[in-house]
């Protein structure tokens, strides 16, 4: 066979809906229709592109390099025949960007600004995900970075529209003379004991998934401390020893503390980005997409601890 850009919107339609289900219901097709097609597609490439998540599927490393290509063939197939006054329109305004304090921004608006220099950023940040969606609806920010968990999808209206960036695990951060610090992963029912660390609500769910974890696991948490602040503050309390914390996978670890898998992985969470389908064009859409997954890949170039799980969890799946 040969990939046409309708096998390419295949894999994005998979990817943004985490469910070859799902996708197939955007798509208009059957279940046994979109599986058939992915199957053809990574024989075609040689690599699986997907992994079977407990809530539906999530791109693999090699996946997730040929989505960011994918994407990007689309965007600039998209763009071909764009009329001038629309690129005009697209490059006469702000946008307002509001986000969730996610380490993609930086990297997203440095990106952005690179490849649009004519665009220019009116950047907030809002704690809690469904106050981004108000922000959307209310039509007071064009479009947002968030998050939500794997069966506890993004709730909008038809006037906002969003795109999953990355469904990554969640990792544990101890102290570095943890007893446990030797293990390459650590199963979630050994911290049954510890004290956690937990972020407020964050509006999507993110307390329901943590106990729920710890639930799964067999345990109720025995002291939990909540904790607003930055990742600094975080890394500090718990070098002190005052407790461990749940943290992104691409969290560079202070001197004093480690980072490590959760055996299993009990704790997805995926990355958004969300906008007032009115507000943007579809290549600006594309844009933004394409400078926050590639924001996401300089993360995890950064992160040892994750490249080295990923590189173990998947290497088994490749032929």
């Amino acid at each position: 066979m040969e990939l046409e850009l309708r096998h390419l919107r295949v894999l994005c339609a998979i990817a943004d809906a985490g469910s070859v289900g799902r996708a197939a219901v955007l798509l208009g097709a059957s279940q046994p229709a979109t599986s058939t097609q992915l199957r053809r597609i990574e024989r075609h490439l040689g690599a699986p592109l997907f992994e079977r998540t407990a809530t539906g599927v999530a791109p693999t490393c090699f996946g997730a390099e040929v989505l960011s290509a994918a994407r990007d063939l689309l965007a600039r197939a998209d763009s071909l025949g764009r009329r001038p006054e629309e690129q005009a329109v697209r490059g006469r305004r702000e946008l307002r960007l509001a986000a969730t304090i996610s380490p993609i921004l930086p990297g997203l608006v440095t990106r952005a600004r690179h490849q649009q220099p004519e665009l220019g950023f009116a950047v907030s940040t809002v704690y809690r995900c469904s106050d981004l969606v108000e922000l959307l609806e209310r039509d007071d920010v064009d479009a947002a970075l968030a998050v939500d968990y794997p069966g506890r999808e993004l709730r909008h209206s038809r006037a906002v529209s969003h795109r999953g960036i990355v469904t990554e695990p969640t990792f544990v951060a101890l102290p570095a003379n943890h007893h446990l610090r030797h293990r390459t992963e650590i199963a979630l029912a050994d911290l049954a004991d510890e004290a956690w660390f937990l972020t407020p609500d964050d509006g999507a769910g993110w307390h329901g998934v943590f106990y729920g974890a710890c639930a799964a696991a067999g345990f109720t948490p025995s002291a939990v401390h909540e904790f607003l602040g930055g990742r600094l503050e975080l890394q500090e309390l718990i070098a002190a020893g005052l407790g461990i914390a749940v943290v992104q996978a691409t969290t560079r670890p202070m001197g004093d503390v480690v980072v490590k898998p959760l055996i299993g992985t009990p704790i997805w969470v995926r990355h958004l980005l969300a906008w007032r389908s009115s507000a943007l064009t579809a290549d600006l859409v594309e844009t933004l997409f394409g400078a926050a997954t590639a924001a996401y890949r300089d993360l995890v170039g950064g992160s040892p601890h994750f490249r080295d799980w990923a590189a173990r969890t998947y290497r088994a799946a490749r032929p």
